[in-house]
């Protein structure tokens, strides 16, 4: 009956977004689930949105596909209890003649593995290409479920769990499993070894032919967050006169200070020591002694924000994200390492909340973690500045009139010309590096 139907409805969509997008479908029409186990996956320009069962029963209608736009409180399908729907499947099983089976279906072959075979492995070894076909099979069911991340890659990639040999524990698909496929699709990696020399070996190793080529080109449509990304990173630069300044940080004293007490941190706050931590620290301080590059535009007037919200910049399998550490200027180093360290786990697995991305008076980019030396960040509107942090490494530097091989990271601060004048903005990033120079000036508040 329609009124034993719970309707599973589209979640409240974050501020400013109109609609989403299904990208993914875990369950299907007739499926037992259970309360709060994962239906659906719907994407916004902002966050992936996880659409779970309000009850217990069965899935007795599904009127969403993959791919559909839906709006916030739309119906994605209906619930009705398990009992009753199981009742209702036996009715209408009953109702049709059960199909007599032939002497082929009754009596399993050689070539046909029956159900027990397959589930205990069946030590014959194979007479046919079923049996190896059916044993695949009851492998990849058998593994578990790939994480939402690599889902997203998958999707991406035009592939199915079905399609990738997992590495992972007990056969868990794994990122690189997914890119290893991608890459031998396109073409990767899958050059023949060419054996021999001469007019017959150069023959062989010649390039592809020009169809060849064109069937190894890929269209994938952009994800709603990249395209998110790529207007807010158009719109930054052609709406503010952005600006970059640089500097370079002697990491000496910081790496002797994390040596020094990285064990007894991480015992006393069970996480480690890293140096965004001291970074945000540095930040903080300096944002208050330069409240304009934690400042905003709005028309003609300037918002200032006597708090520092500061975004880290976070990369995930679906683009970055930038979650906000709020009120940094009151968190120890401890609770910021914490949060970056929660940031990042969630933002892997597609779980962070809008509420959380949204906001922030200014932003830290670290290139640095993938090798990056020197780079110009880009604002993040409608902020005024952001920080670029990079790799660090040895180089020869002058102290006091000495050339010595010192830890060195380069590190830049672009900015809003408009509104931060380019004596605030090199005072601002002096004293970021006063700071980590002299981590005791974080103490002294000096």
């Amino acid at each position: 009956m329609a009124s034993d139907r719970t309707p599973i409805q589209v979640p409240e969509l974050p501020e400013s977004v109109a609609d989403a997008t299904v990208i993914a479908l875990h369950k299907k029409a007739g499926d037992t689930v259970k309360r709060d186990e994962l239906i659906a996956e719907l994407e916004t320009d902002k966050v992936v949105l996880e659409v779970s069962a309000p009850s217990a029963g069965t899935l007795v209608e599904l009127s969403a596909s993959e791919g559909d736009v839906v709006k916030a409180d739309a119906v994605l399908g209906y619930l009705g209890p398990a009992k009753a729907a199981s009742e209702d499947a036996e009715d209408e099983a009953g109702d049709e003649p059960a199909p007599a089976k032939s002497a082929h279906q009754a009596q399993p072959t050689e070539s046909t593995p029956t159900a027990h075979d397959q589930e205990e492995g069946a030590s014959a070894q194979p007479a046919a290409e079923s049996e190896a076909s059916g044993a695949a099979a009851g492998d990849a069911t058998s593994a578990p479920p790939p994480s939402p991340s690599v889902r997203r890659l998958l999707q991406e990639a035009g592939l199915s769990p079905e399609d990738v040999e997992g590495t992972g524990e007990d056969g868990r698909i794994q990122r690189e499993d997914v890119e290893r496929v991608r890459g031998q699709r396109a073409g990767v990696g899958t050059t023949p070894k060419v054996e021999g020399s001469g007019t017959a070996a150069r023959s062989a190793a010649a390039p592809a032919e020009p169809q060849d080529r064109a069937e190894r080109i890929e269209r994938v449509p952009m994800t709603r967050l990249r395209a998110r990304i790529a207007e807010r990173l158009l719109e930054a630069k052609q709406t503010t006169a952005m600006l970059t300044t640089f500097n370079e940080i002697d990491m000496s004293a910081a790496m002797a200070l994390r040596s020094r007490y990285k064990e007894t941190f991480e015992k006393r706050h069970s996480i480690k020591l890293g140096f965004m931590g001291l970074f945000v620290a540095a930040a903080s301080r300096a944002l208050e002694r330069f409240p304009v590059v934690n400042a905003a535009l709005d028309g003609d007037e300037i918002v200032y924000h006597h708090y520092s919200d500061i975004g880290i910049a976070v990369s995930s399998s679906r683009g970055l994200v930038v979650p906000v550490l709020r009120d940094t200027g009151n968190a120890s180093i401890a609770e910021i390492e914490r949060r970056i360290r929660d940031y990042a786990e969630r933002a892997r697995d597609g779980k962070l909340d809008i509420d959380e991305l949204r906001g922030g008076t200014f932003t830290i980019t670290n290139g640095g973690v993938f090798g990056s030396l020197f780079s110009t960040p880009i604002l993040n509107p409608p902020q005024s500045a952001i920080l670029g942090m990079h790799a660090i490494k040895e180089r020869p530097v002058a102290v006091d009139g000495e050339v010595v091989v010192r830890p060195m990271m380069y590190v830049a601060l672009s900015y809003d010309h408009r509104l931060v004048d380019g004596a605030e903005a090199v005072q601002f990033l002096v004293a970021i590096k006063e700071a980590i120079e002299d981590p005791a000036r974080l103490l002294l508040d000096v």
